[in-house]
């Protein structure tokens, strides 16, 4: 199967699809942590009528479509997002109130037509990684449905001092996919709760969005098994 993992860098998905013999390639707007040279620095895009048979986008720009922000489209935070421009960010504490929440609103209309074009792919078999959606959100994305199913990463893991037993709701969008069965041997009862609580500094949102090898693994042996038998009854 030609398979694209979007919104990756750290490589996690990408090596749990090749484990499987997928040909599988990364994208993202920074370059592979891992070196690899089966990673595209681009636009997703650019790039979502280049045949592929499957596309995960794991990290799309969610910040702004989350129910955790929907109060900064009330009432704009006092320091600028960090996906404002940075003619924004060097002028954002002389902004007037209105120009702020106009910032705002921007970068709301953003995310969802990102996340529109990932859902709408021509591409038979999409899961998309997102939080739970405000209203808002919902209503700018075209096609939009609720979300197939929610997961935790410690229901794929195995060792209770393991990088998979974390507390982290992940929802998923799935299209043309089944939903995943859990996994791991864990019962939530000791998971980590590291995400939510990691500490403010300039990684803070990689440390947070960095993906799982339990749940990745998951993923490759389920959603990899799947689209290869569906495209041999196809």
């Amino acid at each position: 199967m030609r398979i694209l993992i979007a919104c990756e860098c750290s490589g996690i998905v990408r090596r749990a699809f090749a484990a499987r013999g997928h040909d599988v390639w990364s994208i993202d707007t920074k370059r592979a942590q891992d070196g690899s040279n089966r990673h595209i620095v681009g636009d997703l895009r650019d790039h979502l009528h280049d045949g592929w048979d499957l596309l995960a986008v794991m990290h799309p720009p969610c910040t702004r479509l989350t129910n955790s922000g929907v109060r900064w489209l009330k009432e704009p935070p006092a320091n600028p997002p960090e996906a404002a421009t940075g003619a924004e960010r060097a002028a954002w504490q002389q902004l007037s109130r209105d120009a702020r929440l106009a910032i705002m609103w921007r970068l709301l209309n953003e995310g969802t037509a990102f996340f529109s074009d990932c859902w709408n792919a021509p591409i038979p078999r999409v899961a998309v990684e997102n939080p739970v959606m405000h209203k808002h959100a919902k209503a700018r994305i075209r096609n939009f449905k609720k979300h197939s199913q929610s997961v935790q990463p410690w229901q794929y893991g195995v060792d209770p001092a393991g990088p998979d037993n974390v507390k982290k709701r992940t929802c998923l969008w799935l299209r043309g996919l089944p939903k995943l069965v859990p996994t791991g041997t864990l019962d939530g009862s000791t998971a980590r709760d590291e995400v939510h609580k990691a500490a403010p500094g300039p990684d803070r949102a990689a440390r947070r969005s960095r993906f799982f090898p339990g749940l990745a693994a998951a993923m490759a042996q389920q959603w990899g098994d799947w689209a290869i038998q569906e495209a041999a009854h196809g």
